[in-house]
């Protein structure tokens, strides 16, 4: 939906982390460990040897699902306070330290089981939005029942769908209907 060339690397690293789950038509793409993992590994958060298991599948839906949260916040909506407490208790779980190199710095795993560094991985990733300023463009659409992470590229970021024509054109018709008819959008 986004043009992907404006989207920074970090912030698309964390707009996707966010869309493996799709709740308007409930489709989950981490629905094992072994999925988590093939997931991390394409983005060269995990080294292809490594295993995970049951609980770490949990920890990382607990994370992504308190990114949407985070997310849903930058939208203008209120955050969903139970799933910003997980997120930071999974987060307090995976301490993080940076590491300078002669090239700069990031941040990795104090602790070493694999779904450490990958979580490091993504904190990384969320310092760099931060620091470039994209972390803010990051939000979730306002449509209800979407929920589907994208990029705000526009120059005053108030975009408030992912997409214009799809959820965009069905919240205005709804309360266009809704002026119409006098009857609140539901």
């Amino acid at each position: 939906m986004d043009d992907d060339v404006a989207v920074p690397a970090a912030a698309r690293l964390i707009r996707d982390f966010v869309n493996t789950y799709e709740p308007q038509i409930d489709d989950e793409t981490l629905t094992s460990p072994d999925l988590l993992h093939d997931w991390f590994a394409e983005r060269h958060l995990l080294p292809v040897g490594v295993h995970l298991g049951p609980a770490d599948l949990d920890a990382a839906v607990t994370i992504r699902e308190g990114l949407r949260a985070v997310l849903l916040g930058h939208a203008g909506h209120r955050a969903d306070p139970d799933a910003l407490d997980r997120l930071n208790q999974a987060l307090a779980a995976t301490p993080v330290a940076p590491r300078f190199t002669a090239d700069g710095h990031r941040l990795v795993a104090v602790g070493d089981t694999p779904l450490d560094q990958a979580v490091a991985g993504l904190v990384d990733a969320i310092g760099e939005c931060a620091a470039d300023g994209s972390w803010r463009r990051l939000k979730v659409c306002a449509r209800d029942t979407c929920r589907w992470a994208y990029y705000d590229a526009s120059r005053n970021q108030a975009r408030r769908w992912c997409s214009m024509a799809g959820c965009g054109n069905y919240v205005k018709m709804r309360r266009a209907y809704a002026v119409r008819t006098g009857r609140a959008p539901s």
